[in-house]
């Protein structure tokens, strides 16, 4: 573990960091993401690339979000975000996980690691969508322990949580550690 110009790439499985959304490391993921989108979607990545990026950078930065990517061999593999709605409620954000390393429990983990860092900032409840051609991504999120409500979007399918509380994988603080690299560490539930 240490900062993303040092990433151990002798590290046993895949290692979080918390990244700003100008960070190599994101900046690669959120590519990732808009070639996924494009291809589900349409349009060009490029396009997809520039509104992702086009989003505050505070938004999903301390003190009300984050944005954590999950790295194996170098490279992300995985990731998520969230933002600040109002005083007690966030929504995710660019929940992916690369094709190749889908159904290793990956995204829960990102999950899990954001939930327990939207509980620290003091989130009671979190809200996430999904597009009507992510399937795996309304899968994911009732096994999660979200709730679907109705969206009135015909594309979008909308879910919501309260933090904390539930059922599912992430119901409870995650066991692990994810790496800070905005300039401090940080070690977590051990």
């Amino acid at each position: 573990m240490g900062t993303p110009s040092a990433i151990d790439m002798r590290a046993r499985g895949p290692q979080l960091y918390h990244v700003h959304q100008d960070h190599p490391l994101a900046v690669a993921l959120l590519a990732e993401l808009a070639i996924d989108y494009s291809i589900r979607y349409g349009g060009t990545a490029g396009a997809i690339h520039r509104r992702l990026r086009d989003c505050p950078a505070a938004d999903f930065a301390a003190p009300d979000g984050d944005l954590l990517v999950l790295v194996d061999h170098g490279g992300p593999v995985a990731g998520g975000g969230f933002c600040r709605i109002d005083a007690t409620t966030a929504e995710l954000n660019r929940v992916w996980t690369a094709r190749e390393h889908r159904r290793r429990g990956l995204a829960t983990r990102v999950l899990a690691e954001l939930e327990a860092e939207m509980i620290r900032l003091g989130y009671r409840q979190v809200s996430a969508t999904a597009g009507d051609r992510r399937p795996e991504a309304r899968a994911f999120y009732t096994a999660a322990g979200f709730t679907e409500v109705v969206s009135g979007a015909a594309r979008l399918f909308r879910f919501e949580k309260v933090l904390g509380v539930g059922a599912g994988p992430c119901g409870a603080t995650p066991p692990g550690a994810a790496v800070e690299v905005r300039g401090r560490r940080r070690r977590r539930h051990r």
